[in-house]
């Protein structure tokens, strides 16, 4: 297995700047895994083909507008501060653009507080002491962090943001649930469907792509999560009465799958709340995950690795290959698959 295995040609014309309106009117492709047949649908068909025995369980974690504007003090040098891991109420694991930031280098936030970088921890990334907390400002002085290969200013915040949202915490949407409404989920839930909330803090190091050839030697970084005692309760309810477990979006499956390493006999997973660094690649037995609701996923990234762990390798790049031919709309706000 190699990491170049794991590319594919997209045009640039194929990647979704804006979300779908409305939201479900996004395309579905869904994919057996058991014989690779594709067929096309709408988001909005998706309670149609979820069952009561089913569980959907969906990430509750709320972008902050980590992104923040500076200056460096004396200098007055531009600085762009990427939020993304508080390391305590002052302190924050960051990505900075800009030069000389070495420790001991003075910010000034704009509208907001000065703060002092106190470690470089290689590249682009440093910690930040901030002097003051400023969690709560982060609406009033920050902004949302869109992909870089989203060029288009969203209209609105709440665009890049699931209307379920409700953890603060990520540096970036966990995407297969911006497809979902308000209409939408009430109609799964309407037939009868249970629906269950994990959170799982996603930082921007789960869509950088694998550079390393050997995709094994990928330093894996940790992202914080918790499966409830609620979630892991629906979750192995679902499985004692032969329904699926169905994922949305690729950090809940880590959430699961994390929590199944740890599940006592006759369960599938067990509650935890604790940082994981689970790698999925193919080869990995899914014991928590029957089935899959996900996007596009950049190439070369762990991520399209994840999928093609639970879903062979050949058969989701042939199925991008389709999406892709079909029109299909790719990566953060772009169109979904449905893998069973």
């Amino acid at each position: 297995m190699r990491t170049a295995d794991f590319d594919y040609d997209l045009p640039a014309s194929s990647i979704a700047q804006a979300p779908a309106a409305p939201r479900d009117s996004s395309r579905l492709l869904e994919l057996s895994r058991a014989s690779g047949a594709i067929t096309h649908r709408a988001f909005c068909d998706l309670p149609a083909l979820l069952q009561p025995q089913d569980v959907l369980v969906l990430n509750e974690t709320r972008v902050i507008p980590a992104r923040l504007h500076a200056h460096k003090d004396p200098s007055g040098g531009r600085v762009e501060v990427l939020l993304l891991k508080r390391l305590g109420p002052q302190i924050w694991e960051t990505l900075v653009g800009g030069k000389g930031l070495r420790p001991g280098a003075r910010l000034l936030v704009e509208g907001g507080p000065g703060a002092e970088v106190v470690q470089s921890l290689g590249g682009a990334r440093r910690t930040i002491r901030f002097d003051e907390p400023i969690s709560h400002r982060l609406e009033e002085i920050g902004q949302m962090p869109l992909p870089p290969y989203i060029h288009t200013p969203l209209r609105d915040s709440r665009d890049y943001q699931t209307v379920f949202a409700r953890e603060p915490g990520s540096a970036a949407a966990p995407t297969a649930g911006l497809h979902f409404t308000p209409e939408l989920l009430a109609d799964i839930r309407a037939r009868g469907i249970p629906v269950a909330f994990v959170t799982l803090h996603i930082g921007l190091d789960t869509f950088a792509p694998v550079t390393e050839e050997d995709p094994i030697r990928h330093p894996i970084h940790t992202e914080w999560c918790r499966v409830s005692a609620e979630a892991a309760s629906a979750v192995n309810a679902a499985r004692s009465r032969g329904g699926r477990i169905v994922a949305v979006g690729t950090t809940v499956v880590r959430s699961l799958e994390t929590a199944a390493r740890s599940a006592p006999p006759g369960e599938v997973v067990a509650p935890f709340e604790s940082p994981t660094d689970l790698f999925l690649l193919p080869g990995h037995a899914f014991r928590a995950v029957d089935a899959l609701i996900t996007n596009f996923h950049l190439p070369r990234s762990t991520l399209l690795m994840l999928v093609s762990a639970f879903a062979g390798r050949e058969r989701v790049l042939a199925a991008y290959e389709t999406a892709r031919d079909s029109g299909y709309r790719f990566y953060s706000f772009g169109d979904a698959m449905l893998i069973v």
